[in-house]
């Protein structure tokens, strides 16, 4: 409210029952859901949807075709598949080596680049470049690498190692699945790397140094202080790997071969047959490789959470 007097304004507060009542302010919990609601709703449409979607598919529901029927014979179809049972050792040693190989690399480059002095920033930059370079395009170089008439293949040819194309090795298109873990081994540990990276600087100097203090050689702070220190989120970034690795197709497509193959390439070849009555074992290989990934999941986060009740 505001009154004139001549050329002079003088403001009034207005009464005290006309001013504005205060917004109340909702709680932290409820503004922090409030703004992640829109990706929330996103992942729960196409995530939730889509792993439902499976697995009602798996249990036989194709509307689309007439006479379906829910059953458990996909998953009793599995086992009878010569397909499905020659995949799986494959995949497990796939995946399994690969996140060792994966994992002893990268703490090994971690803490080389740790050790280093000026050109650490440097290293760590030409490490972590290859985090940016998708599987298919690493797939494509290992193809070109170590192929029979790949990079490696000619070079032995040039140097008089072998005589011919067919005697280099078939290091792609095998059984063994040596390209296919070549590519993961080369794309991953340095994600390992630099996970491993950010881990050592959260201060694990000043434990060495009291390590030191208290007598402790290089080795014994190795193995005593650095890699206790690395070993959660180390862990953690391997069962990704191991996850990737178990659940990926297009590394084992391209440089796996057609039989032997790894599970995700079996459910893809189910999955786009014309048949479509294989529709549901490939929905039955996919939840099965979901709830193997999930599994190694909650292994790995029962473990930290004993070893942190323990250390606490």
């Amino acid at each position: 409210m505001t009154t004139s007097t001549g050329d002079s304004d003088t403001s009034v507060p207005p009464p005290q029952g006309m001013r504005r009542a205060a917004r109340p302010r909702l709680p932290r919990a409820a503004r922090i859901a409030l703004l992640l609601a829109p990706a929330l709703i996103v992942v729960a449409v196409f995530f939730v949807g889509g792993v439902s979607q499976t697995i009602a598919q798996s249990f036989g529901y194709q509307p689309y075709l007439p006479g379906y029927q829910l059953s458990f014979d996909a998953y009793a179809a599995l086992w009878s598949d010569p397909a499905v049972r020659a995949s799986l050792p494959l995949t497990a040693r796939v995946a399994g080596v690969s996140t060792l190989l994966a994992t002893v690399l990268g703490v090994a480059v971690a803490l080389t680049i740790r050790g280093l002095g000026r050109s650490r920033t440097t290293v760590t930059a030409v490490v972590g470049s290859t985090l940016a370079v998708p599987h298919l395009v690493g797939a494509v170089c290992m193809l070109l690498l170590l192929s029979q008439s790949g990079l490696l293949a000619r070079f032995g040819y040039a140097l008089g190692l072998t005589s011919g194309r067919a005697d280099f090795p078939a290091l792609t298109n095998n059984g063994v699945g040596f390209a296919i873990i070549a590519e993961y081994v080369w794309k991953e540990a340095p994600f390992i790397a630099v996970i491993a990276l950010a881990a050592l600087g959260r201060g694990i100097d000043e434990l060495e140094g009291a390590a030191t203090s208290l007598g402790a050689d290089r080795r014994q702070r190795l193995v005593h202080v650095t890699l206790p220190m690395l070993a959660p989120p180390v862990a953690g970034a391997a069962v990704l790997v191991f996850a990737f690795a178990a659940g990926s197709y297009e590394v084992p497509y391209l440089l796996g071969s057609p039989y032997p193959t790894t599970l995700p390439v079996v459910a893809f070849q189910s999955y786009s047959a014309t048949d479509l009555t294989t529709r549901p074992t490939a929905m039955a290989i996919a939840v099965m490789i979901t709830v193997t990934s999930s599994v190694v999941v909650l292994v790995y986060l029962a473990t930290v959470g004993r070893l942190a009740r323990r250390a606490s």
